[in-house]
Parts: structure tokens; C-alpha cells; sequence
């Protein structure tokens, strides 16, 4: 259903305040347009995002609307949850609307209240404005009944209510009645509690000691020294969809804003996906932001609890660890802009996602190696967790929903292998390729030819140097044994050669990583690593380099200090530029050495503190 042609088209311009217990959205003309209580995944009694309802026309708003609206303005206080939104009329009066959600420490805790305070404020001229709070309940299909005290009115439905607090005129609230804004106004909506002290007073001190919250919290991340105010504001908004009380992140405030215009795929994410928390958790990790974390370790230690009889851990939670979130669609709300259908719950509960076991673990990980907690993971809680990386292995190459959550067919996805892939032990009967294209040669091998022996060109060298490595090992045992040094000397005299030609082999090339150059082996015993190609290159490198210093010092010192240059001769009657014949016939080296031959075509160019070959003559 269409907005009415007076109506303002929603928008997704929205700033977000919220104190990890609600979350609202306000648009940029100050009006509040999604607002859950007293659960952020619950009924939403202010809806007027997706659109009015249809059979009773509750709008869901909660707006305070200035006459002859030209301009408005939008910003946060900087480093806090607390928005401030200007209204500038035709005639030049200017108002402004400060919203935020409590939050601040009090005797020891965290004071979180489900209360959003809404303080207006003229701060040019007087402009005239008028209060419009429309509230409903049961996703806008219920009005609800009003009841008015002496400065509050109670909108009440079947046990529900919530209230509002106010220091302006009671008619005026109840009427939508236009007056001047000729003082401060504080607004106080939520549960229906009753406040026992000055409304003024109340929301000036609010305000004062929730800013004062946010700025400790905002000085106590590590940030980068470029865009911090980026960071920060995309950290408040991170903490703001985490629900404090369980520890669980929801993936987002809304449910059915449409991905697409004219496509029906709009879904509920007012829960926690166990892939999206990881991700948060790793974001403000960066930023070390260790409370957040902690009580998400707590939630997630709850829901490996609770899935591990069944041994089946779903992708997505409550944000109370409820196993169950059944979809439903609802016909009372048109939707965002008409696009609905507006659903309340996610079938992907339901779903196989294989990724969800290595993203759970890696999140777990920190909670046994960050000295930074309060609490940290011990023996009793691995065991607790220890099925989580059993499934993993046996599901790494089974199909599954995937990322993407496909609801009408599963597969082998990429990243449900790759992560679980990586928690699978070793095989002991055959060396695993390590490079990137050993391992893309020797998958198209074994799919290629399943039934014959599936082994690459680069799986059998590995296997025959370590063959090689075995002989080697024996030797240098039965030498040892011959000598008489004690047990296992042998083999680590072998290590420790094997060491040193690693690190001559890097000497020699450091730009290169011998990972690239060739294939790294363990031996049977786990103990030994042996390179391919170093030795071979090794070798023939230093060959190089050695004939080239003897070509450096014989001409040099053949040379006479006045050299020769164009066609002439020098004092050994050998033409300048050209190498010793040994080298240029080939009879030694030639065979031997490809690049030793190579250097010899070149013809360097021999000059008293030139360069032979790239390499000083000094």
C-alpha cells in the first residue's frame, strides 16, 4: 500500500540510536519510524517503516512536526549514540530534536533502560510544531486503548503498554494540537514505569551522563590514525546491535526491507547468524573492544550447550537462544514502499550451513587466549566445545546450504570446505600438496582418472626425495652408531644440515620464498622438512657465481691500467669484453652449467670499477 499523497515516503536515511537492550530509527525530519519493545526482535510499536497499517490506519510514528518545514539536518554528537536533528521552518525558526537511549554506569552496572528520550528545543525564533505519536501493537493490526495521569498517557493492549512521559501539555500530546515551542520540551517513551522525578531534570541528567558513557568508550579503542571518525561511528553501530543482556549480535534492527525492488525477498535478520557475530566480534577485536566480545563467548558457549546432544548447530538464534524462529508472513503491513510481503522469523534456522562449525570455533579460539578476560576458557569448557571440530571434519566435503542460504537445493560450496577443510588433521599414507597449483594438479588428476593411480609428477618427486632422505637419515645413523655417539645423534647432525643448506639456499635468493621454488616434505617422523630444489639450485648457483669471480680476477688482473678499447688488444693478446676460451669452448663448464655458457655469450664488458655482470669489479 502506497503512502497517502500528504504523507512523507519512507526512507532508509535513517540514524540509529539505541543502549544494547532497543534500537530506534529516526528519519531526517525527526521522526521516529521502528522502534521494538521491550525486545529488539519482538513487536515493533512503532512500524511506520513498513507502512500503515492496513485495517485500523495506525500510521506506527512517533513524529514532532514543524509548520512550513524548509530544511532539515542531521548529525550525531561526535564519538556517541546521541543524534541531533535541526528543523528550519520557512520563516527562519529554527528547532532542534536531541534523541538518544540511556546508557551510562550506575552503582556498579550498567543502567540500560527501555526508554528513549526525546528532548526538543527552540534555538532561533519560536517555531510552531506539533507532537504526533501513533503507536500499535501486534505488528500494527491492534489500536491500542489510551489512558491519560497528570503528565503521562498509557497506550495499553492485551498485557502490553507503553508510556509516555511528558513535560508539555497533556492535550495538546492527545490532540496533535499546533502551539509555539517557546521553552524546552522532554520527551520520555517506554515501558509503562512509572518517573518519579522532574521530567526536565530527569533527561537533562540522562543525556549528560550517556554522553559522557559513549566518549569513555570511544576513547578506550585502539584506532587507526586515518578516518577514526569513520571507525568510531561504525563502532557505536556494531555495539548498538549486540543484545546486552544474553550476549548474542544480531545481524540488523528491521525485518523485510526488501533487498530488491519488485522481488519478495524480504527477510528477518533481527537474529543472531553465528557467521555475522564472528565477524563483528573479529571487527572490534581489531579495535579492542574486549566487553563485547566476552559476552558474545557467553552466548555462543550457551548455544554449543544446547546443540551438542543433537550434534547439529544451526546458522542463526534468538537473540534468547531460541532453537526455533518459524517464519510467518503477516498481512497488517503493506511492507517498505508496498514491497512486502512483511515477514517475522527465518526459515534459515532450518538450514545446513557447514561454514558454521569453523566460524564458531575460530570465535571460541579467543576465549583461550586472550589474557584480557575476565573469564577465560578452560579444560572443562573444551571439552564442552570439542564436537564442534569432530563435525567439522566430518562435514567438510558434504553439501549444504552455503553462504547464500539457498532454500531450494544444497552443494559442496567453496567456503563450507575451505574453512572446515583447514581443521582436518593430515594424511599420514601420502604428502598433501602444498602450492596452489600442486594441489588444482592433482585434484584435476584424481577426477580426470579415478581409478588409476592418481599421483602428479610433483607427488612423485616428493615421494622420491623422500626416499632419498630416508637413505641419507640411515647413513648418517650408522655413522653415528660407528663412531660410537650416542642414540640419535645422527639425526640431528642430518637436521642440522638440512637447516643450513635452507639457510644458504636463502642467502643466496632471499627475494624468492623457497615455498614457491618447490615442494616441502615432512618425513615419516614428523621431525624433518626437506626442499626439492634447493640443494639442485643451490649448487648450481654457487657454480655460477664462482666462475664468475675467477673470469673477474684473471682479466682484471691481466689488464693493464691504460686498457685498451675500440679493436685492440690487451697486454694478453686476448680482445677486450672477450672471456677465457675454457669457458667459451664449452668443454668443462658448457655441459655442466647453462648459465655459466650464458654469461660467456654476453661478452661482458670488462672495465677497471665497472661492472662484470651486474657485480662490481673491485
Amino acid at each position: 500500500m502506497n503512502p497517502a499523497p500528504g504523507e512523507p515516503q519512507p526512507s532508509l536515511e535513517l540514524g540509529l540510536i539505541g543502549n544494547c537492550t532497543f534500537n530506534a530509527l529516526i528519519d531526517r525530519a525527526g521522526t521516529v519510524v521502528w522502534c521494538c519493545m521491550p525486545r529488539p526482535d519482538g513487536d515493533p510499536v512503532l512500524h511506520a517503516l513498513l507502512g500503515k497499517a492496513a485495517s485500523n490506519g495506525v500510521t506506527g510514528r512517533f513524529a514532532i512536526e514543524i509548520d512550513d518545514l524548509v530544511e532539515s539536518r542531521q548529525r550525531y554528537v561526535p564519538n556517541t549514540a546521541i543524534l541531533e536533528t535541526t528543523l528550519i521552518d520557512r520563516a527562519g525558526n529554527v528547532a532542534q530534536i536531541t534523541d538518544f537511549a540511556p546508557r551510562f554506569s550506575d552503582r556498579g552496572r550498567t543502567f540500560q533502560p527501555l526508554l528513549m528520550v526525546r528532548r526538543i528545543r527552540p534555538v532561533q525564533g519560536h517555531p510552531t510544531f506539533r507532537l504526533r505519536l501513533d503507536p500499535g501493537f501486534d505488528y500494527g493490526a491492534r489500536r491500542p486503548e489510551i489512558t491519560r495521569g497528570s503528565h503521562h498517557v498509557r497506550y495499553v493492549h492485551a498485557g502490553q503498554a507503553v508510556r509516555l512521559t511528558t513535560d508539555m501539555p497533556i492535550i495538546y500530546a492527545l490532540g496533535e494540537t499546533p502551539h509555539l515551542l517557546d521553552r524546552p520540551i522532554n520527551l520520555l517513551f517506554g515501558v509503562d514505569e512509572t518517573v518519579d522525578r522532574n521530567v526536565g531534570d530527569l533527561a537533562r541528567e540522562f543525556e549528560e551522563r550517556t554522553e559522557d558513557y559513549w566518549r569513555r568508550w570511544s576513547r578506550a579503542l585502539a584506532l587507526p590514525l586515518e578516518w577514526q571518525d569513520a571507525v568510531i561511528r561504525a563502532a557505536i553501530t556494531l555495539k548498538l546491535c549486540t543484545y546486552e543482556e544474553t550476549g548474542a549480535i544480531m545481524a540488523a534492527v528491521t525485518t523485510s526491507i526488501p533487498e530488491a525492488p519488485d522481488t519478495e525477498r524480504t527477510w528477518d535478520y533481527r537474529y543472531c547468524w553465528l557467521r555475522d557475530a564472528f565477524f563483528v566480534v573479529r571487527a572490534l577485536n581489531g579495535l579492542s573492544e574486549v566487553a563485547t566480545i566476552e559476552n558474545y563467548l557467553r552466548y555462543l558457549s550457551n548455544v554449543v550447550h544446547q546443540a551438542k546432544p543433537s550434534r547439529y548447530l544451526q546458522p542463526v538464534y534468538g537473540i534468547g537462544l531460541e532453537a526455533a524462529i518459524p517464519e510467518r508472513h503477516l498481512a497488517s503491513l503493506a511492507g517498505y514502499r508496498g514491497f512486502g510481503p512483511v515477514r517475522v522469523g527465518n526459515q534459515a534456522y532450518e538450514h545446513h550451513q557447514h561454514d558454521v562449525y569453523g566460524h564458531a570455533v575460530l570465535a571460541a579460539t579467543q576465549a583461550f587466549f586472550d589474557h584480557r578476560l575476565l573469564r577465560r576458557a578452560g579444560v572443562e569448557d573444551f571439552h564442552r566445545m570439542e564436537w564442534l571440530g569432530e563435525r567439522a571434519i566430518e562435514l567438510y566435503d558434504q553439501p549444504d546450504a552455503g553462504i547464500w542460504e539457498f532454500r531450494t537445493r544444497a552443494a559442496t560450496h567453496t567456503s563450507s570446505s575451505v574453512l572446515l577443510g583447514r581443521m582436518r588433521p593430515a594424511r599420514q599414507d601420502r604428502p598433501a600438496p602444498r602450492t596452489r597449483y600442486a594441489r588444482a594438479h592433482v585434484g584435476r588428476a584424481r577426477a580426470a582418472h579415478p581409478q588409476r593411480d592418481s599421483r602428479t609428477r610433483v607427488e612423485r618427486q616428493a615421494w622420491r626425495i623422500r626416499g632419498k632422505f630416508r637413505r641419507r637419515r640411515d647413513g648418517c645413523q650408522r655413522a653415528a652408531d660407528e663412531r660410537g655417539r650416542p642414540a640419535g645423534a645422527g639425526r640431528h647432525a642430518l637436521a642440522e644440515d638440512a637447516r643450513r643448506d635452507t639457510r644458504r639456499a636463502e642467502v643466496r635468493q632471499p627475494s624468492v620464498s623457497l615455498r614457491r621454488r618447490g615442494l616441502l616434505r615432512r618425513a615419516d617422523d614428523g621431525l624433518y622438512r626437506v626442499h626439492v630444489l634447493v640443494r639442485r639450485r643451490a649448487g648450481a648457483r654457487g657454480r655460477t657465481r664462482r666462475s664468475a669471480r675467477a673470469v673477474r680476477r684473471s682479466a682484471c688482473a691481466a689488464q693493464s691500467p691504460r686498457l685498451a678499447v675500440g679493436g685492440h688488444r690487451s697486454a694478453n693478446g686476448r680482445a677486450v669484453g672477450q672471456l677465457p676460451a675454457d669457458l667459451l669452448d664449452g668443454r668443462r663448464h658448457q655441459r655442466r652449467d647453462p648459465a655459466v655458457a650464458a654469461l660467456g655469450e654476453r661478452a661482458v664488458t670488462l672495465v677497471n670499477g665497472a661492472r662484470v655482470n651486474g657485480v662490481r669489479a673491485n
